[in-house]
């Protein structure tokens, strides 16, 4: 089963928490701190495997969540940091954020990694803050908390030749004859649902790759027939086969509308390079229509070439011609599209105080946020240090000009605290 567009949810891993421990050792009564850090939690990486040509497996698995990392021990021991969460991907695969549609990555080599969600750090042990001055902290950090977002990803096949053409025209049964490939081929229009991928061996050991789009109808652009999930994988080919069903009652109209389509969809894709087939020169009304059909397309400027993919006749100056339209345009194009999108980046420490309906106060930020999140509010060297950081950020000051009063609700992640000015 194919499947070309899959949403998916990706969370990393919390980083392990960080202890308070003093040495306890015989004969040394007074031991210093010994906390150990936690260790890093797990990244979320989305990983090219050039086996895979569908997104189907995320249908039945949408969330993937990073492992934690392990608690700080005593004796300076730093917990253990989790491995980093590998998602297998196709080649082609596009990834984008859900909410706003900006791209995050364009998977195309086998192997190319892409990290989605940075796991948090490991919170540090009391160790780390022993001081001259404070030999004896009782005080240490939670790890911090991973990220989570959710994503977009669209499958573009990736091949060197695209064979487009209206419904019923031959595509699967061309793609067949050409290559090794073997697509469900029917007589009745809308056989092929999703695209199919073949290799053509050529003289030389040359190979390309050709993939038959599913017929093009009026509207395509705008997903008429699924078009708009069909049209996205000609973006990547770098020549077109515009094949035509040498039987329609009108090849002319067949090939002007899905040209229109293509270029509806993508601007860019009205000037790939395109060879002209026309099809089932083996039925005999179209072998009496030949002089005609090839009159009426050079009288438009284009050369086509009459084939029989049943048959497989004239196909070998097909491959040629198609060959020599690859190898000019060996580089590929720049696709506009898929060049990433400039992002303000938000200050880590920004935060925006509000008033809730109850009275109370919440503070969002990304910053105050995780400092409560990784703060160890049963130690009151802890808390006061939890105060600092909202001093240095301006928290209380912000607060105090908004009109919070003492014993006020202030409300910071999931945490909720009584403001004292």
């Amino acid at each position: 089963m194919f499947l070309d567009e899959a949403k998916i949810e990706v969370a990393s891993g919390q980083g392990g928490d960080g202890i308070v421990h003093f040495r306890r050792e015989k004969y040394v009564p007074r031991g210093g701190p010994d906390g150990g850090s936690g260790g890093r939690g797990g990244d979320v990486v989305l990983e090219v495997v050039p086996t895979l040509n569908t997104l189907w497996a995320f249908r039945s698995k949408p969330r993937f969540h990073a492992q934690p990392g392990e608690r700080g021990g005593p004796s300076n021991k730093t917990g253990k940091s989790a491995s980093d969460l590998i998602i297998p991907v196709p080649p082609g695969t596009i990834v984008r954020e859900a909410s706003t549609g900006l791209l995050i990555g364009d998977l195309t080599e086998a192997g190319q990694r892409l990290v989605v969600c940075r796991g948090g750090r490991g919170g540090r042990g009391n160790a780390t803050y022993a001081t001259p001055s404070n030999q004896a902290p009782r005080m240490a950090e939670r790890g911090e908390p991973g990220d989570r977002r959710t994503l977009l990803l669209e499958l573009r096949l990736i091949a060197d030749v695209g064979i487009v053409g209206a419904p019923n025209a031959g595509k699967s049964t061309l793609l067949a004859a050409l290559t090794r490939a073997q697509p469900k081929i029917a007589d009745y229009p809308f056989t092929t649902l999703a695209p199919n991928l073949g290799v053509a061996e050529l003289d030389g050991g040359e190979t390309m790759v050709l993939a038959d789009i599913p017929g093009l109808i009026e509207g395509a652009h705008s997903g008429a027939g699924l078009g708009s999930r069909f049209l996205r994988h000609v973006q990547r080919t770098r020549v077109l086969i515009h094949l035509i069903d040498g039987s329609a009652p009108d090849p002319l109209a067949d090939f002007s509308q899905v040209n229109s389509e293509l270029a509806l969809f993508d601007a860019n894709l009205s000037r790939k390079k395109q060879v002209v087939a026309v099809n089932k020169i083996d039925l005999p009304e179209v072998s009496r229509r030949w002089k005609e059909i090839e009159r009426t397309f050079r009288e438009h400027g284009f050369r086509p070439l009459a084939i029989s993919a049943k048959e497989r006749t004239g196909l070998d100056g097909l491959l040629s011609n198609i060959f020599k339209l690859w190898l000019a345009e060996k580089v590929p194009e720049e696709r506009e599209e898929l060049v990433p999108v400039y992002r303000p980046k938000e200050e880590p420490e920004a935060f925006k105080v509000s008033r809730e309906p109850d009275g109370g106060w919440r503070v969002a930020g990304k910053a105050v946020e995780r400092a409560a999140s990784m703060t160890y509010w049963e130690y009151d060297e802890a808390v006061r240090r939890f105060q600092r950081v909202l001093e240095r950020l301006g928290v209380d000051e912000a607060l105090r000009d908004a009109g919070a009063r003492t014993g006020d609700t202030v409300r910071i992640g999931e945490y909720e605290l009584e403001w004292q000015d």
